[in-house]
């Protein structure tokens, strides 16, 4: 089964036309929030407000700082959590701000497709 990746835009909140972080982003449905390099967001302005244990693909648990970020993808945005994590991670937008703009995943194609309206039930 393939990888989905689509184009993340990241930005400090409050700040719509400041400086962004722009990458390509595994989707990860598996991965309840966003994921990104700490250096990177410090340099858009995103700082940490909190700490998360997570678990980690292999199980075990890791403490991460996260910050609150402007998430933009497929035309749509969002807010949410990232993650801030090693400067060498491969970034993950999480299934938290998919689900958030009415955005799945297609399991046999692989590809991201917009619900017709997003539940509110």
């Amino acid at each position: 089964m393939g990888l989905t990746y689509v184009t993340v835009i990241l930005k400090a909140p409050g700040r719509p036309n400041g400086a962004a972080y722009e990458a390509v982003f595994l989707v990860d449905t598996g991965a309840t929030d966003t994921l990104a390099p700490a250096a990177e967001m410090e340099n858009i302005g995103v700082r940490a407000v909190g700490t998360t244990t997570y678990e980690l693909a292999d199980g075990t648990l890791q403490e991460y700082p996260f910050g609150l970020a402007q998430i933009e993808f497929m035309g749509e945005i969002t807010a949410g959590r990232v993650i801030l994590g090693p400067n060498d991670v491969e970034p993950i937008l999480g299934i938290t701000a998919l689900e958030s703009v009415g955005i799945t995943i297609d399991p046999a194609s692989r590809t991201l497709k917009r619900l017709p309206a997003i539940p509110l039930k």
